[in-house]
């Protein structure tokens, strides 16, 4: 049984922030707790997959081995993989009520602690093409990604160089301010400072108080042998900038690959014809066939049939999810002759008679021959 999607395990999507996940993995454990569930063994469930989900999207190794290879990754050793359902993996990454606390002043964009609102930086998408070959082996690529970076002016603070930024007066530097509705007192963000805690008055002339200015950056892809059309690559904090030091976001490969002129890929199999003459059908032959590396000499048995194939085993594809390569599978197509000389059909006529095979009655009379 194929174990559940770790995203959908947390409701997350794949683009989560580690805060999202953070908030996603302690409600399913308070929702889900033993000492909130006696004797509920799907909750206990619940809360040991959530547990297992969690070890794995917090860690950013096992998270990025995990969003291109998926389990079979992980439990081949690219990572560490969420050590099972229950084991050591289920009693971490519960804080407490400390915890539960922060989480809730998360909830409303500040930090708890005293510091400001920052906002995690945008995920960047780019769409690479790569050749077949380069697909088969593995490439290195160089990308040019446009993105947001820390202003080098103002050194990421926004304000103007030799100034400062200052306390808000209206929440005194908290970020948030309180009112009351009823019985209850409500927090919220500041709206003066927009939950900042500080001001800029005079802000930087180059990225208008920002903090982070528009450029262009290299990016270089380690692009894995045996991927196919339409593989996704992350490469976590290649995105856009955070603002007020939050982190940055992702940078998102998504691989076009070129067809190739020669092999048909199915997997980490390849397919490729072989065409022959139907006298080396029938008596056999030795022929070479195109490979990833070069070419290869085959044998094709007497009396090959069209369609029959010859499998040359590990001469496939790498297998990403996995050790080794697919198999180059042959296929024989037989040529046959629309002219031939006199000689040649003389010959054939000898064969023919030689066989008792007939090449003068129609099929009716073959028919009537055969009740005769």
């Amino acid at each position: 049984m194929s174990k559940p999607d770790y995203y959908e395990v947390l409701g997350v999507s794949q683009d989560a922030s580690q805060d999202e996940i953070k908030k996603a993995y302690r409600k399913a454990a308070m929702d889900n707790h033993p000492d909130q569930n006696p004797d509920d063994p799907e909750a206990e469930k619940k809360f040991k997959l959530a547990a297992e989900a969690y070890d794995v999207l917090k860690d950013p190794q096992k998270r990025k081995v995990y969003d291109q290879y998926g389990h079979e990754g992980l439990e081949r050793g690219g990572g560490g993989g969420g050590r099972g359902r229950g084991g050591a993996a289920a009693g971490r990454g519960f804080g407490g009520i400390e915890d539960i606390f922060e989480q809730f002043g998360d909830i409303f964009g500040f930090d708890r602690r005293g510091g400001g609102r920052s906002q995690r930086g945008a995920d960047v998408r780019y769409d690479l093409e790569i050749a077949f070959e380069d697909a088969a082996f593995g490439t290195t690529e160089t990308l040019d990604i446009p993105t947001r970076s820390e202003c080098d002016n103002c050194d990421g603070s926004g304000a103007k160089p030799g100034t400062s930024k200052t306390t808000c007066q209206t929440c005194d530097g908290r970020g948030q301010v309180q009112h009351s509705q009823g019985f209850f007192t409500l927090t919220s963000a500041c709206p003066q400072c927009d939950g900042e805690g500080e001001m800029i008055p005079e802000k930087c002339a180059e990225c208008g108080g920002e903090g982070v200015v528009q450029e262009e950056h290299e990016v270089e892809v380690e692009v894995p042998p045996g991927v196919d059309d339409g593989t996704r690559l992350r490469l976590r904090g290649e995105g856009q900038a955070g603002l007020s030091g939050a982190s940055s976001g992702d940078l998102y490969v998504f691989l076009h690959v070129q067809p190739s002129e020669t092999f048909e890929r199915d997997g980490s199999d390849l397919h490729v014809n072989c065409e022959v003459s139907f006298v080396q059908a029938i008596l056999g032959c030795k022929t070479d066939v195109p490979t990833l590396e070069g070419t290869e000499e085959v044998t094709i048995e007497p009396g090959t049939q069209h369609g029959d194939t010859v499998r040359l085993r590990n001469q496939g594809i790498q297998k990403v999810k996995g050790r080794g390569r697919g198999d180059l599978i042959v296929t024989v197509t037989i040529d046959i002759p629309t002219e031939l000389s006199k000689e040649q059909r003389d010959l054939l006529k000898e064969y023919a008679e030689v066989s008792d095979i007939s090449i003068e009655k129609g099929f009716f009379e073959k028919v009537k021959d055969s009740f005769s």
